[in-house]
């Protein structure tokens, strides 16, 4: 396979960029490449959280079941994840021709827009059937603004890290992903205890939404002063995709695609499916189940920057794989110990605690890997195709796949078997060394 990256020793290891001086990036660098992922992944984390909800409001007509009801939401929850690879192909090309800055304000703008859209919506019982068809529409804009926010934030964060640091600092896009999970299934879950049932049904679950224009505005303040990557500035300006190039750029996607389907099944089996699944498979009321994640949410986020630290020193690769191995051998323990009527709050809490900081492993050291795999000139389109795709499969669908599974089979145990089955698919991929140096 025609090797691509521009960066010596960086396939899976720590490395430096050829006679490039260190350099500190600002804290505002590292803040505005960041602070979009916060904002995106607190509406999936508010949306996933409230789609029991968001499934009674919006896609169950009068005397409909409430598990069809739920599998629809999951079906527009899926449909915006297939939207990504197109958002990625094209604020990636304009990113890569007309510069980081420019192009992230217009991505966080666009997510701000639609996210704080979705709660002033009307409902079913007002809208009728244009009701889900606007909701869906909403989050189709989500999916092409979040389809280009990951290359572009990976990108800026790896492209102003000083030699040996991309793991670290690829790790903050990320940890404010944890932060925006935590934070929208944190804040769906106070308002869900701070309210009763039929005001969280009524008009309580909109607050959520509402909340992340104060976000978005933030981020979007931050972005406006970012300064272009060093890396941008000096990159190779030979056209791009032709030839051979252009078939080892597609082989690099699908590779990094399959390198990171552990961590896309598996982080959103545990941190965003999670509160329905509780309600839907275990009869748990939206509160127990809303509670019972932010765990989750806590573990995922402290393992990610020391996974991304230690990727820097040992490799990616080993990080990652040990991630998905420890997937594959806890994800049924995991939810046979939520199956329990015995068990303690604080049995569970600590297992999903335990299940997020594994999903962490994969998640520290993935921006850096999947950046280190594409040159400059092609960098966000690349590693933002790779993480779309995987993502629209094994993320996306995940609520759709799990509900439905376990609605026709019975089996409580499918949402462990989904993520394991993914991380063991992922195994081989991460094992794959296109530089065929040791990592």
């Amino acid at each position: 396979m025609k090797q691509l990256s521009e960066v010596p020793g960086d396939h899976g290891r720590p490395g430096s960029r050829a006679g490039a001086a260190p350099r500190v990036p600002t804290v505002r660098a590292v803040a505005a490449g960041s602070v979009g992922n916060l904002v995106e992944w607190y509406e999936f984390g508010v949306y996933g959280s409230l789609a029991a909800v968001l499934a009674e409001r919006f896609f169950t007509p009068a005397g409909g079941s409430a598990t069809e009801g739920l599998v629809r939401t999951y079906a527009s929850f899926a449909l915006a994840f297939f939207f990504r690879p197109l958002g990625a192909a094209l604020f990636g090309r304009l990113g890569d021709r007309l510069g980081r800055r420019p192009v992230l304000i217009a991505v966080i703008t666009l997510m701000t827009a639609a996210t704080t859209l979705i709660g002033v919506l009307p409902t079913y019982a007002t809208a009728g059937a244009l009701a889900p068809w606007l909701l869906t529409f909403l989050r189709i804009v989500q999916g092409l603004s979040a389809g280009g926010e990951f290359g572009g934030a990976v990108a800026v964060l790896t492209e102003h890290a000083p030699p040996g640091r991309r793991g670290l600092y690829g790790a903050w896009q990320s940890f404010t992903v944890a932060l925006g999970l935590l934070a929208g299934t944190s804040v769906a879950a106070g308002t869900a205890t701070a309210l009763t049932g039929a005001q969280l049904a009524g008009w309580g679950w909109r607050l959520p939404f509402l909340l992340s224009l104060p976000l978005g505005l933030l981020a979007l303040w931050l972005r406006t002063g970012l300064e272009e990557t060093p890396e941008f500035r000096e990159r190779d300006r030979a056209p791009a995709g032709a030839g051979g190039e252009a078939r080892a750029v597609v082989r690099t996607v699908l590779l990094g695609a399959g390198q990171i389907m552990g961590w896309a099944a598996a982080g959103y089996t545990f941190l965003v499916v999670l509160p329905s699944y509780l309600q839907a498979a275990l009869h748990a009321d939206v509160r127990q189940a809303l509670v019972a994640t932010v765990p989750a949410g806590i573990g995922f986020a402290a393992a990610i920057l020391p996974a991304g630290l230690l990727s820097d020193r040992i490799g990616r690769r080993p990080v990652m794989l040990a991630g998905a191995v420890l997937v594959v051998v806890m994800a049924v323990p995991v939810f046979d110990l939520l199956q329990d009527p015995g068990a303690s709050a604080a049995a569970r809490g600590a297992a999903v605690a335990a299940a997020g900081a594994v999903v962490g492993l994969m998640a520290g050291p993935g921006p850096a890997l999947l950046a280190e795999q594409f040159p400059v000139r092609v960098r966000w389109t690349g590693l933002g195709l790779a993480h779309s795709l995987s993502n629209a499969v094994f993320s996306g669908c995940a609520g759709l796949i799990i509900t439905e599974a376990v609605r026709r089979t019975g089996n409580p145990d499918v949402p462990a078997y989904y993520a394991a089955a993914a991380c063991a698919l992922s195994a081989p991929a991460l094992l794959w060394r296109p530089s065929g140096k040791a990592g």
